[in-house]
């Protein structure tokens, strides 16, 4: 589920969210990467790191509850509103202290949900227009005259010639 990346003066984490992703999971998993207490009550980044950049992928993957919130994403909402959650243990506020968040998501469909604008107003959002057929096409030709050439053995002119088909079936 997670990832890490060397690196001195920041710590990374990257993870993956799905439909089974819990709250618990994404509790523990960050609290394990700022567990440095400097003082009652304020934690940071493992010691000499100032901050962790910490990546989610399939952001808007895990499954609504009964009443249409995530429970995951409404804890790293917790997290941008008030600085921190409470301990699952102690039941005492955690104030969790240089951490940024970088996200990806795809558009909700096929198991992808809708995230509430409740939780989006705290990011700077990016849209990236999806390529055209054309504009594939010619990405996709590209990578396999490139292959065929780099091939360490030559490819028969019968399958050099399956290039065109191979890229509109792939498309």
């Amino acid at each position: 589920m997670a990832e890490n990346y060397y690196n001195p003066t920041y710590t990374f984490l990257n993870t993956a969210f799905s439909g089974q992703t819990s709250v618990n999971q994404v509790q523990k998993l960050i609290e394990s990467k700022v567990c440095t207490r400097r003082r009652k009550g304020f934690f940071w980044p493992e010691e000499g790191k100032n901050e962790i950049v910490i990546f989610i992928d399939d952001l808007n993957m895990p499954q609504k509850e009964k009443y249409g919130a995530q429970p995951p994403i409404e804890l790293l909402r917790q997290w941008m509103d008030n600085g921190g959650w409470y301990d699952l243990e102690t039941k005492e506020f955690k104030n969790l202290c240089g951490i940024s968040f970088l996200t990806a998501m795809l558009p909700p469909t096929g198991g992808r949900n809708f995230v509430t604008m409740r939780y989006l107003r705290h990011f700077n959002l990016i849209y990236v227009e999806p390529f055209d057929s054309e504009s594939l096409i010619k990405i996709f030709s590209n990578v396999m005259e490139w292959y065929f050439i780099r091939s360490p053995k030559p490819f028969s002119k019968a399958i050099t010639s399956l290039k065109d088909n191979l890229v509109v079936s792939t498309i």
